[in-house]
């Protein structure tokens, strides 16, 4: 049932639900913060912007998702493409590729497509999300080193060459810093795993480097204030031409945020032993992805870092994150206007952070040591995301995985001809049946799918029947899968033997093949009596039939 996951929750609400609700709330309010302001920083717009996708987005998620806790905003995994968009279509641009996004994550759940993205391979999600993390670490380097880099080009070999030719720009407070930023970062969930370690490093180094007087930029002095209210809604100019050019971005938009989204579902499910409603959560995702930008948001999904952090202080109601977007707004209101003294530095040293972790490389490692498709479709999915686009990364990607899967099909299916066969009984292992076969009968045994991959095997196997034999029985018990190129084939074979004065039986076939024999017309072709339940039987009627001819 399409129904928000809210009224569910509200129906048994206590306050002892709403005073936990309450507390992890505003702590992974608190943990958004300089998130937000990061990941907006990193995707080439304004500190801005990302608090007002993390609370008009965060606030619509979690109003009318399909998750308990799923916690919404802006996240590393959009830096690429926004950073892309920012780049070739300006501001504009990104927000009507995020709104388009925002009607194709509508349709997905209207049309009850969540489940279609769990099918995406476990190995491309890997690689791109990977090649994301690289990529925001390359994003982070001129603020980490405080380099004066002027405009940055939006590809990964040039931004690389921009580095290496102002790398004498360096400056040692900055690149200091950002050391210390970072250290802090990683040794502070040993001090404390309740207070956030971003949080505490930005006032921290905040405030030391205000005292020092430390000449570094920082957010004020490269963006101007942050602003203290949420903006007017407005319209972009829209035509088609945009929309044409913006269709393909919009494309990965989507897919991302669904991608990452019913991941953070599905992990959140784990930890507290419920089930979210994908096809909910992914039209909660479009609305928020269409309001958003007309504030001037950027594209937002379920943050897993943000979700687990609301799981772990206690949030068991979409009322933590509804809660966590009105802290957002109220710490926005009063004090952003001192968050323009943040150093750009320690702000990268949190997206360096973020990348680390995002890489997943014990991940990468166990792929690693598998087999050589997974690896192959892991770094193309890698190295494409880094230096092409997400969205080629992303169908390349699946176009190799069903490639090594349809090959894998290929080579576990076998088509043999056989002159006698023991069947073991499943209920007592050491006995077996021998099946004698008549003569003048030949048989086809036919392992694993019967589709368009394998029928050249069939083909091939059935090439030299000769007219010696006036019965020709297929086993089919084995035959896991059947398509319109293996009907084709198998009426082919018919026709064949119908010229050569051959009788065509089809023994032990199964469900999904017989029932795709019937409604292709192929049953009624070769004849309903033609298809015979066991092999006993099939062989009795082969002897018979060859007795009478």
């Amino acid at each position: 049932m399409m129904k928000p996951e809210i009224f569910n929750s509200l129906k048994d609400y206590t306050l002892k639900k709403f005073a936990s609700d309450l507390s992890a709330g505003v702590i992974v309010g608190i943990v958004a913060l300089p998130l937000a302001i990061a990941f907006a920083i990193a995707s080439g717009v304004a500190p801005a912007q990302g608090l007002y996708t993390a609370i008009i987005a965060g606030f619509i998620i979690s109003l009318l998702g399909g998750s308990k806790v799923q916690i919404g905003g802006p996240t590393g995994a959009f830096v690429v493409i926004v950073y892309g968009v920012i780049q070739q279509h300006g501001v504009s641009g990104l927000i009507i590729s995020t709104i388009l996004a925002g009607i194709m994550l509508i349709l997905l759940g209207i049309f009850k497509l969540g489940v279609l993205v769990k099918y995406i391979p476990y190995t491309i999600i890997t690689g791109f999300t990977a090649g994301i993390a690289v990529t925001i670490l390359t994003t982070q380097i001129g603020d980490f080193f405080g380099l004066t880099t002027g405009p940055m080009p939006g590809d990964f070999i040039g931004k690389i060459k921009t580095y290496v030719e102002t790398f004498n720009t360096l400056n040692p407070y900055a690149l200091v810093v950002a050391i210390v930023s970072f250290v802090l970062i990683t040794i502070w969930p040993k001090i404390s795993k309740k207070i956030p370690g971003s949080l505490v490093v930005i006032v921290a180094v905040t405030i030391i480097t205000q005292i020092l007087e430390l000449p570094i930029d920082t957010i004020g002095s490269r963006y101007g204030a942050i602003p203290t209210s949420l903006p007017m809604p407005q319209l972009p100019e829209i035509n088609w031409n945009m929309l044409r050019d913006l269709f393909s971005p919009a494309i990965s938009i989507a897919i991302l945020a669904a991608i990452e989204s019913l991941l953070s579902a599905v992990v959140a499910d784990g930890m507290i032993g419920t089930k979210h409603n994908s096809n909910m959560e992914l039209i909660a995702l479009g609305i928020a992805n269409i309001i958003a930008p007309l504030f001037g948001g950027i594209p937002a999904t379920g943050a897993i870092a943000r979700t687990a952090t609301n799981i772990k202080n206690g949030g068991r109601t979409p009322i933590a994150g509804i809660i966590h977007a009105v802290t957002l707004l109220l710490v926005m209101l009063i004090f952003g206007r001192y968050a323009v003294y943040i150093p750009m530095a320690t702000l990268a040293a949190i997206l360096v952070s973020v990348a680390i972790n995002m890489a997943g490389i014990p991940a990468i490692k166990a792929l690693c040591k598998g087999q050589k498709s997974d690896i192959s479709v892991l770094v193309v999915s890698f190295l494409l995301t880094v230096f092409i686009d997400l969205t080629v990364a992303i169908e390349v990607g699946l176009i190799m995985a069903a490639y090594f899967f349809i090959k894998k099909m290929i080579d576990l299916s076998s088509v043999r001809a056989i002159n006698n066969i023991k069947n073991k009984n499943t209920e007592n292992t050491q006995e077996a049946t021998e099946y004698i076969i008549p003569e003048g009968t030949f048989v086809f045994e036919i392992t694993g799918p019967l589709f368009f991959g394998t029928i050249q095997k069939f083909e091939q196997a059935t090439a030299f029947l000769g007219n010696e034999f006036k019965v020709l029985v297929l086993r089919m018990n084995n035959t896991t899968y059947l398509d319109a190129g293996g009907i084709h084939v198998l009426e082919q074979l018919f026709d064949s033997c119908k010229a050569r004065g051959i009788t065509l039986l089809v023994s032990e076939i199964l469900t999904q093949p017989y029932i795709l024999a019937m409604k292709s017309g192929l049953t009624k072709k070769i004849g309903e009596d033609s298809f015979v339940g066991s092999f006993k039987e099939t062989l009795d009627r082969a002897k018979t039939i060859c007795d009478n001819v």
